[in-house]
């Protein structure tokens, strides 16, 4: 392939990645909300995704939307296990210095405690579980939405979402 056909072809694919993202802007976000991210980072997340997929436009082996959607969720998913690393690393919880009752102090970390293995407990759920029940929970989707954007039916989306949660009740007794 000579110098102009690859530079075509980033263009071509850089065309393709910007139709692709005005079409549904707010898909990486979704996306990101699906993995397991916080809603207030989700944005954070998709800008990083779409700053990364756009500087690595020529890795793409093809800008065929099936191939670029599943190119995007991969850099998506790399994104949000970046910032979860990062979070991981950086966790300091401040003590709040105005607490007087030293009742409210143990009620706090309880509640922290058990809010904690929660979110450890659906990050464990593999993600054919826990896409759908973050679609539903977090982004209010139905379940023939869901059934449309994970290209499964909606009576897949309501038994996957009832097993997450199954398996989630399984967790809250050890919590």
């Amino acid at each position: 392939m000579s110098l102009d056909e690859t530079a075509n072809g980033g263009r071509d694919a850089r065309s393709s990645l910007l139709a692709m993202i005005s079409g549904e802007p707010d898909r990486l976000r979704r996306r990101s909300i699906s993995l397991g991210v916080a809603p207030d980072d989700a944005q954070d997340v998709a800008q990083t995704a779409l700053l990364r997929a756009w500087r690595s436009i020529e890795n793409l082996q093809s800008p065929e939307p099936g191939k670029m959607c599943a190119w995007l969720d991969k850099i998506a998913q790399n994104t949000a296990i970046d910032l979860a690393r990062q979070r991981a690393r950086a966790l300091v919880i401040p003590l709040d210095e105005r607490i007087e009752d030293p009742k409210n102090v143990y009620r706090e970390i309880e509640i922290r405690e058990i809010l904690d293995c929660t979110l450890r407990a659906i990050r464990d759920l593999p993600q054919s579980l826990r896409e759908p029940l973050i679609l539903s929970v977090a982004e209010e989707l139905t379940a023939p939405e869901i059934a449309d954007r994970l290209q499964i039916s909606a009576a897949a989306v309501r038994q996957r979402i009832s097993r997450a949660r199954k398996r989630l009740g399984r967790v809250g007794g050890s919590c």
